[in-house]
């Protein structure tokens, strides 16, 4: 499978993806766990049926220490039993908040507060904003057909 685009030799994919992997540098800064945030980058992109994206916060995800057994269980992560609340929290949040345009209201004030139960103010900023630029990312690498597989962790970093 080859790509529609080739984003990686396009001037204008290039300045604007610098901006957006720019915002998610911020994410690495912020107190939102580090485990937290490719779970949720997984589900979102499992999701939106993105391989590209899937294979590279599996891998991201693996190399940073998460383990087999819970990188397996995401897409099942309401039936399983390796996920802190915490946790179960913030992917609640990443499938209602991925799921917009399925869901007539959007995420639910249930799944809000429950989210905020566990995370503060800054946190929530963080766990919504990669939520959304995972998402970003998702539509694009969907819509150019971005072919999965060969992403080595630590690539773009």
């Amino acid at each position: 499978m080859e790509a529609r685009l080739n984003l990686f030799a396009s001037p204008v994919a290039e300045k604007i993806l610098k901006h957006i992997i720019s915002a998610g540098k911020v994410l690495a800064d912020s107190t939102l766990p580090l485990k937290t945030q490719e779970l949720v980058r997984l589900r979102a992109s499992q999701i939106n049926g993105c391989g590209f994206c899937t294979d590279m916060h599996t891998k991201d995800a693996a190399h940073a220490g998460e383990t087999q057994t819970r990188l397996n269980l995401v897409a099942a992560w309401r039936e399983a039993t390796v996920f802190t609340d915490a946790e179960r929290a913030a992917l609640e949040l990443t499938e209602q908040g991925t799921r917009i345009a399925d869901a007539a209201g959007g995420v639910t004030d249930e799944a809000w507060a429950n989210a905020a139960k566990y995370y503060d103010e800054e946190q929530l900023v963080a766990l919504v904003s990669a939520i959304a630029l995972i998402n970003t990312f998702n539509r694009v690498n969907v819509m150019v057909q971005q072919p999965a597989g060969d992403y080595q962790p630590g690539q773009f970093g």
